[in-house]
């Protein structure tokens, strides 16, 4: 795995702590579990699926704060099972998800062992691009010629 030394593009710039943060964070993030796949689903539409085989919807946890997405899976109980083999990961896990400006948790499904997230990414009416009109200004009623007013 490939690391990065951050310092000297601190030391050249200046509000992007965050940016270089979530560089940092990505880069030390090596537990591919629980599996996902992240989907764009419309122009400001997204899901997430998470491959949950195994937890049921209540012992999972989704958390929505400013600009993360935080699912947790609380361990199963295995009962009164004695495994031979198992292969199905039933572990806790606890996945963040690192959120853009404006996304929002539309719902949350659970459905054959598959968690599905909808996001959707709402800009404010106030924060989005609009034209501005230009106004021809009204011209001046009275002219000048050769140093003389008229009216």
């Amino acid at each position: 795995m490939r690391t990065y030394e951050m310092p000297p593009f601190w030391r050249s710039s200046v509000g992007f702590d965050r940016l270089f943060d979530l560089v940092n964070d990505a880069a030390k993030a090596d537990d591919d579990h629980p599996p996902y796949d992240i989907a764009r689903t419309g122009e400001n539409q997204y899901q997430i699926t998470l491959a949950l085989a195994g937890f049921s919807p209540e012992e999972i946890t989704i958390t929505a704060e400013q600009s993360t997405l935080t699912v947790e899976g609380r361990e199963p109980s295995k009962g009164d099972q004695d495994y031979l083999y198992q292969g199905i990961s039933l572990r806790p896990f606890r996945r963040v998800f690192n959120l853009a400006d404006y996304v929002q948790v539309k719902d949350a499904t659970f459905e054959n062992g598959m968690l599905k997230i909808a996001l959707v990414r709402e800009v404010p009416e106030a924060m989005k691009p609009r034209r501005i009109a230009i106004e021809i200004a009204a011209a001046n009623d009275s002219q000048q010629i050769e140093g003389k007013q008229t009216a």
